[in-house]
């Protein structure tokens, strides 16, 4: 099985398989870079706020980004019961916040493969959470990469689970026949979760973190989104950090609270316009046969649940397939994020290596009509995206220069720049809180007045935290590092966390 993904990432992975990279992509790419370089000089001779023309820039496409955000995912303001996302595989379309409508075309078999490394002191909770499902998965692998934390005795001693031997998949579970116990040499989370593609039998599979929690309609909804639509290969389920209840932790779970539900509102809005390239590996769904067929999780990404939609995205592409990616409201889990500086600067550093990483071997799709909006649109815009944080951090350093060499003719019209943004960021925030309560049907995690103000400081305090962890990404990035060190848990599971390293 392995040997048939490998020769399935070869034929489609352009890390393998590299193409000529086209002159747009070169254009593009160069001209983000070019540009900034051009920006930043004007501060050393201009005048007045166009001195500033790198946080001008950086404020207009931040800008545009929300307004296109906000058109595209309108569709949510929509009473429940009207027909607002069309579903690309022309079956009947899906209500925004609302259950389905029509009979699933057919009902999927759905497994769920839970890759864990040290992860004993979260895995009960997260195997409890699927044991709670109104739709139970038909198979639940636990995928264990390695582990030497005492994640064996848990498996035998709670589960009842015989010790398969390595590379095996164990007998189920006495008391729970739908949970299987695959154990593994450490090799990472994607070749965890590659051999546990292999002795999956589901038509869908779910990856689930072993740090994260689902709601009990989480399985259904996946399981009736395959089942509605024949072209879907991949969707993202909701997620709500969990931090901690230190002062550190409850300060970046504020922020990220109020993150993630702008990031889904963008993934909807993306989705909308078919261009949707992210899910989130701590829970997202797959068809099976279609990560087969283009050789599951690349090991050598650092973001492999990223680098695999832009696989099949590229291969539907080729191959005239159409398939799709959604994100579904109405699957919902909480999972445990960063609550110290350091834990967050990491695990930006390497969603963002990773990011850039990804960039790098799909440049050929960059601004290529093969690809559609894809390619003419989203990755556009993600071409600017790996030097945003540039063009935020020196906005900020150019600003307390100005400030401290006493140029007041210059600051105070920034300021007035940046009250403007905050404003413009705060009707933005609020409405996509809103959308994101009509969508996914949850407002007991989220307040409007907290909402507000984490709008207000975000912009001095967590975004320059978001771009120095970018900063950190870009260094790891050219360095070609691969590791990035230790998470401590803070949030699900912190009493009796060590850590997990990934």
């Amino acid at each position: 099985m392995n040997d048939s993904l490998d020769q399935a990432l070869a034929r489609t992975s352009p890390r393998l398989a590299p193409t000529r990279t086209p002159i747009a992509s070169v254009a593009i790419h160069l001209g983000v870079m070019v540009l900034w370089c051009v920006l930043f000089a004007r501060a050393f001779f201009l005048q007045g706020v166009v001195a500033w023309s790198t946080g001008i820039a950086y404020v207009i496409y931040d800008t545009l980004l929300l307004v296109f955000v906000a058109w595209q995912a309108r569709v949510l303001l929509r009473p429940v019961g009207v027909a607002a996302i069309p579903a690309a595989s022309g079956v009947p379309a899906l209500q925004p916040g609302s259950q389905p409508i029509a009979q699933p075309i057919s009902q999927p078999t759905l497994g769920v493969i839970v890759a864990a490394h040290n992860e004993a002191a979260v895995l009960p909770i997260t195997l409890d959470a699927l044991f709670a499902q109104t739709c139970a998965p038909q198979q639940i692998v636990i995928a264990d990469d390695g582990s030497s934390d005492g994640t064996a005795a848990l498996l035998a001693e709670r589960y009842g689970l015989i010790d398969p031997g390595e590379g095996r998949l164990s007998t189920p579970s006495p008391g729970y026949p739908n949970l299987r116990w695959l154990r593994l040499p450490h090799g990472g989370k994607a070749r965890a979760l590659n051999a546990a593609l292999g002795a999956i039998r589901t038509d869908a599979v779910m990856t689930v973190d072993a740090d994260t929690l689902l709601e009990p309609d989480a399985c259904a909804a996946m399981a009736d989104a395959f089942g509605r639509e024949p072209a879907l290969v991949a969707a993202a389920g909701l997620l709500t950090p969990v931090c901690g209840t230190s002062p550190s932790g409850r300060f970046f779970q504020w922020f990220q609270t109020y993150e993630y539900i702008r990031n889904f509102i963008s993934r909807f809005a993306w989705m909308r316009a078919d261009s949707l390239l992210l899910v989130s590996g701590a829970f997202a769904a797959f068809r099976r046969d279609a990560v087969m067929a283009v050789g599951g999780f690349d090991p050598h990404c650092l973001v492999e649940d990223y680098e695999l939609i832009h696989r099949l995205r590229r291969h539907s592409a080729r191959e005239a397939l159409g398939w799709d990616v959604r994100v579904i409201g109405a699957a919902r889990a909480r999972t445990d994020a960063p609550g110290t500086l350091a834990s967050f600067l990491r695990q930006r550093r390497r969603w963002f290596a990773g990011f850039l990483q990804t960039q790098y071997w799909y440049r050929d799709m960059t601004g290529n009509r093969r690809y559609g909006k894809l390619g003419l649109m989203m990755l556009p815009v993600k071409a600017f995206d790996t030097v945003q944080p540039i063009y935020g951090l020196t906005a900020f350093a150019l600003l307390l220069g100005f400030l401290f060499d006493g140029r007041f003719t210059i600051v105070l019209p920034v300021l007035a720049v940046i009250v403007g943004k905050i404003a413009i960021d705060l009707a933005f925030h609020l409405f996509s809180l809103h959308l994101y309560r009509r969508w996914s049907g949850d407002r007991t995690r989220s307040s409007f007045g907290m909402a507000l103000l984490a709008a207000i400081f975000e912009p001095f305090s967590f975004q320059l935290m978001r771009h120095a962890g970018a900063a950190l990404g870009w260094l790891h990035f050219l360095l070609g590092r691969r590791k990035w060190g230790v998470q401590q848990r803070t949030g699900l599971g912190a009493p009796r966390g060590r850590g997990t390293a990934v």
